[in-house]
């Protein structure tokens, strides 16, 4: 008994020591890998010197793993582990994705595939047809070279060479690329698209054109067709028939017409003449809208003289939508309805559409061009009237006249100021020397230019003048102070000519040695010349 329990110990021991031994030997995993016939109408064997060869053919069933090929026929080394298949050749790779060619070479080692003729790849999402590729079942990548073409869904992409990668979904696709969408096309040299979510993303300079004819140029961001929503980075170009965006951001969403632009924005409008620099501009185009801020300025174009406008804010959109919640109040004009920033068209239509546009720019207005300059709290633009109104201790100059009142009206005609309208504290000043200021003060002021330069002014209501008199050779020679119903001054060649006085005129005329030129100032004079923008680059810089 002591014998047999010896004898059974040390066999025990053996056991386990050969069983640890066994388990630190490499496994031989390439049992896993062998290609396998599954099924077939017609079997061959052969070996030919140290190498076997199996043929199959009719409905070829071969299995590898978790993937299975099929094939009229099909011809396996089994010492290379190497096949090659021949007619209605199909690879389902792991039910994930399916291939099909008229020719497949497929080194089972290394599970590489080369198909050759009709090839069709498709994850379920998207399909791919190219005359031959390469796929790598490991990695799930293919690979063509000699043109190819993505279906997914409704858009269609085609490239002289693409890289597909069933992990991710995504195809690569490079030169002569080419996006074909029921809303977009897009042409580049390189593209990258995913069949799962439908975004294309790109990588190069891409042009973009929409159904409607709007043209995108951009060299990165994406696209999300799905959801019409994009991105485009590295300073995008955007045009249409009326308007062009440069901006070095642009995002937009195509189902609710909205867009978004950031870093130095500028936005054309061709047909009004209008250009908007901004560093962020928004715009709603089933509105017709948009909003400019971050330093924004307004150039509207004119031959000679465009007109430079600035506030922190800038809204514009169609005058129809906004008295639908605001009651906006017309300025009867006897001037023609041309406005000063559309360019007319001769059809009805485009006109009615011109007048119907407002534009609202909101604290630290200033306006600068060569002949007029103004600022104010704030400014409201009707193309309908023609005319600027400007809010909140607004002034405005012309040459060396400076009119200022509670509120101006400024009318234009042909993109040229026309007639200005001051009421309320209304008071015309202009310097005609290191002390001197002629003014002219009412209740009510109306200014008229004639080709931008002023022409004349009418004070009315309590209307009071200070005038300093200039003999042939301009020497002043006295002032004359003076009230009336109505004052009306002319100007000639920049400068006030005349002073003509209407109804209950009283006034007094002093010899220039008689006054203190320092006193001779109306009630609420100010001289306003440090407001006033000097040039229009004023209005870019800051505060």
């Amino acid at each position: 008994m002591k014998y047999k329990a010896i004898v059974c110990f040390f066999t025990a021991i053996s056991f386990c020591f050969s069983a640890l031994v066994y388990a630190q030997q490499p496994v031989d995993t390439s049992s896993k890998k062998k290609i396998i016939i599954l099924n077939a109408e017609r079997l061959n064997y052969q070996k030919i010197d140290s190498a076997e060869f199996q043929s199959a053919a009719g409905k070829v069933v071969i299995k590898q793993e978790t993937t299975l090929f099929y094939g009229d026929s099909v011809v396996l080394n089994k010492t290379k582990n190497f096949l090659e298949a021949f007619g209605h050749v199909h690879i389902n790779d792991n039910d994930s994705v399916n291939t099909y060619s008229d020719y497949l070479r497929y080194t089972g080692n290394d599970k590489k595939a080369y198909l050759k003729g009709n090839v069709k790849l498709t994850d379920g999402k998207g399909t791919l047809t190219t005359p031959d590729l390469d796929y790598d079942l490991n990695t799930h990548i293919g690979i063509y070279t000699k043109t190819g073409k993505v279906v997914s869904d409704k858009t269609v992409l085609t490239s002289t060479e693409g890289y597909y990668y069933g992990e991710t979904k995504d195809v690569y696709f490079k030169k002569n690329v080419v996006l074909v969408n029921p809303d977009y096309t897009v042409t580049t040299d390189t593209l990258l698209f995913n069949t799962y979510t439908n975004v294309a993303t790109f990588v190069v300079p891409t042009k973009i054109v929409s159904r409607d004819k709007r043209k995108i140029f951009t060299s990165d961001g994406y696209y999300d067709l799905a959801n019409k929503k994009a991105y485009f980075g590295k300073r995008p170009h955007i045009e249409d028939s009326t308007t062009i965006l440069d901006a070095d951001q642009v995002a937009s969403n195509d189902s609710t017409k909205e867009s978004e632009a950031n870093g130095n924005v500028i936005y054309k409008d061709t047909a009004q003449g209008v250009t908007i620099f901004s560093n962020n501009l928004k715009s709603n185009g089933n509105q017709s809208s948009f909003l400019a801020t971050q330093k924004p300025v307004m150039v509207i174009k004119q031959n000679n003289d465009s007109v430079f406008i600035a506030a922190d804010t800038f809204f514009s959109a169609r005058l129809s939508n906004l008295r639908k919640y605001r009651v906006v109040p017309a300025i009867l004009d006897s001037l023609p309805a041309k406005d000063s920033i559309v360019i007319g068209d001769s059809a009805k239509a485009k006109q009615d559409s011109a007048k119907d546009r407002f534009v609202e720019a909101y604290y630290h207005v200033k306006i600068f061009s060569d002949s007029l300059q103004a600022v104010g709290d704030s400014l409201f633009y009707s193309s309908e009237d023609s005319a600027f109104r400007l809010f909140k201790d607004p002034v405005v100059w012309s040459q060396e006249s400076q009119i200022s009142g509670d509120t101006i009206y400024l009318f234009t005609l042909n993109r040229k100021p026309k007639r200005m309208y001051a009421f309320e504290n209304a008071i015309s000043v202009q310097k005609v020397g290191p002390d001197y200021y002629n003014q002219v003060k009412g209740r009510t002021i109306n200014g008229y230019f004639v080709n931008g330069d002023i022409d004349s002014v009418r004070a009315k209501g309590n209307a009071e003048s200070i005038y300093y008199a200039q003999d042939d050779s301009s020497r002043f020679v006295g002032v004359n102070q003076a009230t009336a119903d109505v004052i009306d001054m002319y100007f000639a060649n920049r400068q006030a000519e005349r002073v003509v006085f209407r109804s209950n005129l009283v006034g007094t005329s002093y010899p220039m040695r008689q006054i203190d030129t320092s006193t001779m100032r109306l009630r609420n004079f100010k001289w306003l010349d440090d407001r006033r923008p000097k040039t229009k680059y004023d209005l870019f810089a800051g505060d």
